[in-house]
């Protein structure tokens, strides 16, 4: 398959807001496919490259050379010129690795660069998500998408699934089940504004505690442990206290889903970034492990004792969960059986708020008579925490690529300080509509500060006035080394631009890091 074809259907599938239409676009791209193909279609169409990732960023791009007249590039050519890239390392490598890309872009023609700035960039957005992927894979191959969807969830991976699907058809599906050491999709939750919609939405629930630490999947047959991240990479050597809270269980062959956290000397629960750092530590573990201990904390049981569970409703997994976990590692939560009752609803409230009091992000909200539907934003679970907002000023915007050519997207965004300068907090790109992005690019370049007073600054990057003032939304505030206050804003997407507002009133550093003191849930 050319590049071409992707890029082409990339193209349709942004211009279409059709749910059935863009299912019909995949379909077709996927019937020309081949098995070995379908895995690499699958995952450019959802913006991931097998190689994960290599080193290529905006810099690469500057000064691309003119496209081609004819398509040439065939989807394998092009992974195999990201398998080239992505093992450059050492001195010259960030020349070779522009050269490689530049002769990549050289060999495309415009429409296959635009998708491949996209691609590279972090900007492919075209609408074809995973589930979408599903629909048009069943689509293709003549398969119930329920069954493509399961075994998507129970290998882990989509492109497997794809290759599997393309090479023999229905028949490929009853090789993917769930078994102990291969992980599976985490089940996902939406968003409430509050407990009573959630209460509202699920009818009989249980009100969990929304831990801020890792998600894991812990599976222990017999002697051996394994542990996966929710995006299944596994880690079990980098978490031995979790390998002894595996062999504490009554049962010897299991499937659990949890987190792990840290605590403080008060028994309350570290910041995320601390929880983040000691799991990504790979060398002195021993070392880590005394320093900041985790504590896994178990909420599902996926199979046991050789039973796959994930079709059962959740009050049943709950049952066996309490059966084969000691209390102390399984999650405060609290049953509300009839939530039309006031006084179970005022006691979700109650555990709501004793959540937060008590350090955690807020609550999830999880119906009783639900199975687990791994890999997918399922509406039986529904998360409620407070959402934080700063109104900072723009700093600076950078001009986008792929879709958002021509149009100034990355905002960086400043707090205000004591002496009426602003400190940088970080950069972001989400939330912004077609409409907003039109809006802040002429706002934002009548605000440009004269290039001659910004030497030295990337030649994509505009600087402009700090006058301009912009309600952000965030998760929690995080320490930071590459920003000059030592903070930055997790997960920062724009909400509106408060044009009501001088920069003068914007929200000072110093609120900013005293919400990192006493973290933003509380």
């Amino acid at each position: 398959m050319l590049l071409a074809d992707l890029a082409r259907t990339s193209r349709e599938l942004a211009a279409t807001t059709m749910r059935s239409r863009k299912r019909a676009l995949l379909a077709e791209l996927f019937a020309a496919t081949t098995p070995d193909e379908a895995p690499l279609v699958v995952s450019y169409l959802s913006g991931r490259l097998p190689q994960r990732r290599i080193g290529v960023g905006w810099a690469t791009f500057k000064d691309p050379p003119p496209p081609a007249e004819e398509p040439t590039i065939e989807v394998r050519d092009l992974d195999a010129a990201f398998d080239r890239i992505a093992v450059l390392a050492g001195k010259g490598a960030q020349g070779e690795r522009k050269r490689l890309v530049h002769e990549l872009l050289a060999a495309a023609t415009a429409d296959e660069q635009r998708f491949l700035f996209g691609l590279l960039g972090g900007e492919l957005r075209q609408g074809a998500l995973d589930a979408l992927a599903v629909e048009g894979l069943a689509a293709a191959t003549g398969v119930d998408v329920e069954a493509v969807r399961r075994a998507v969830m129970l290998a882990g991976r989509l492109d497997v699934v794809a290759r599997a699907l393309v090479a023999d058809g229905a028949a490929a599906l009853d090789t993917f089940r769930l078994d102990v050491g291969r992980p599976v999709l985490p089940m996902l939750a939406k968003t409430a504004r509050d407990v009573d919609e959630a209460l509202d939405t699920l009818g009989p629930c249980a009100v969990e505690e929304k831990l801020d630490g890792i998600r894991v999947q812990v599976h222990r047959d017999g002697d051996d442990v394994r542990i996966f991240t929710r995006t299944l990479d596994e880690i079990t050597g980098r978490l031995p206290e979790v390998v002894a809270a595996a062999h504490e269980l009554a049962s010897p062959r299991a499937v659990l889903d949890g987190e792990v956290i840290a605590l403080d000397d008060e028994g309350r629960p570290r910041a995320f970034q601390d929880i983040a750092g000691r799991v990504g530590s790979r060398l002195d573990v021993a070392g880590a492990q005394a320093s900041l201990p985790l504590y896994p904390v178990f909420f599902d049981l996926l199979a046991v004792d050789g039973r796959d569970l994930l079709d059962l409703p959740a009050r049943e997994r709950h049952a066996e969960l309490a059966r084969v976990a000691p209390a102390p590692r399984r999650v405060r939560r609290l049953a509300v059986e009839d939530p039309t009752r006031p006084e179970l609803r005022a006691r979700a409230r109650e555990f709501a708020a004793d959540a937060l009091a008590r350090g955690h992000e807020g609550v999830v909200v999880k119906g009783l008579d639900a199975p687990y539907s791994a890999g997918r934003r399922g509406a039986s679970w529904v998360k409620v925490k407070p959402v934080h907002t700063l109104d900072l000023v723009v700093l600076a915007a950078e001009w986008g690529h792929g879709r958002r050519t021509g149009k100034l997207s990355n905002l960086h965004l400043g707090a205000r300080r004591a002496d009426g300068t602003f400190a940088m907090l970080g950069k972001t790109f989400k939330g912004l509509t077609d409409a907003l992005l039109d809006w802040q690019t002429e706002r934002l370049q009548e605000l440009a500060v004269p290039a001659e007073e910004h030497v030295g600054e990337a030649d994509w990057v505009v600087r402009v006035r700090p006058e301009l003032v912009v309600e952000v939304a965030f998760d929690g505030v995080q320490r930071s080394s590459r920003y000059p206050e030592g903070v930055t804003l997790r997960f920062a997407r724009v909400v509106r631009y408060r044009e009501d507002k001088p920069a003068a009133e914007a929200d000072t550093v110093e609120t900013v890091v005293g919400l990192l003191q006493r973290r933003p849930q509380e």
